[in-house]
């Protein structure tokens, strides 16, 4: 399977030219999955719930996601995005997932970071795993790296890749991943975003870019700059993910003791 990633610099609301953007990125390439960033199209700085209600859109009938169904239709491909959405009277920070034949799902962002917690409700969609073709898909959004459960949960339920749209602005996500897939034995894309914005004037938000794939056993296969849009792919082998096996006495998930631990 080709996996990979977009990693890019959206202008805050300038949706149409943002999606334009991701659109030439992606044009050609020959990737079976493509992860693009959290609120890619967008921009990540909400100042209240009044912008992610203005430019949150509903899920799959808005124009962010129409527009990738499109994409993933001329292009064959799989695509999961972060978008801000909009839901009745709620606004949430969602990644969607789609496939060549069209939308597939959603998931809503379960940790909320600093001021999104003004702006978005919390996710209340369970944690979902994505058949896309032979390969089974988890999400999870940005700061959901920071807590072990989510991507223990999706590999409990069968992920072999966990897609990780992001806006990182912490330092550590990087190779706090790392340890997500050597703790599950999944691969991991994390789509991340590039630049600066500054909302509030003298308070700007800088971006760390450093997108990546990462493996079962811990390599990084791919990372990118922490100042370029780029867009990059490479090769995994999916069985790498179904063998929980550490060594000829180690199984990951068997030697789980879920008689000692507290979850709760």
């Amino acid at each position: 399977m080709r996996v990979g990633f977009v990693q890019n610099n959206p202008v805050f609301a300038e949706v149409g030219s943002n999606l334009s953007k991701v659109e030439s990125l992606l044009a050609g390439n020959n990737a079976d999955l493509m992860v693009l960033p959290e609120l890619f199209s967008t921009g990540y700085h909400f100042l209240s719930r009044e912008e992610a209600f203005t430019l949150g859109e509903s899920i799959p009938e808005g124009p962010t996601t129409q527009t990738l169904i499109r994409i993933c239709e001329q292009n064959r491909i799989s695509i999961i995005a972060g978008i801000a959405e909009r839901d009745g009277d709620r606004a949430y920070n969602s990644a969607v997932v789609i496939g060549p034949e069209g939308y597939l799902g959603k998931y809503r962002k379960t940790h909320l970071f600093d001021t999104e917690k003004k702006c978005f409700d919390p996710g209340d969609l369970p944690l979902r795993v994505f058949d896309i073709g032979s390969v089974r898909v988890g999400v999870m959004i940005c700061f959901d790296w920071r807590f072990p459960e989510p991507a223990r949960s999706l590999a409990l339920a069968g992920a072999d890749v966990v897609a990780h749209p992001s806006n990182l602005v912490l330092p550590h996500c990087p190779q706090a991943m790392i340890t997500r897939c050597l703790e599950n034995r999944v691969f991991a894309v994390t789509a991340d975003r590039v630049g600066t914005e500054e909302r509030i004037p003298g308070s700007p938000l800088r971006f760390i870019g450093q997108s990546q794939v990462v493996d079962p056993d811990g390599n990084i296969l791919i990372r990118a700059s922490e100042t370029d849009e780029e867009i990059q792919i490479v090769d995994i082998d999916i069985e790498k993910a179904r063998n929980k096996s550490i060594n000829a006495h180690n199984d990951l998930f068997k030697d789980r003791r879920n008689d000692i631990y507290r979850t709760r």
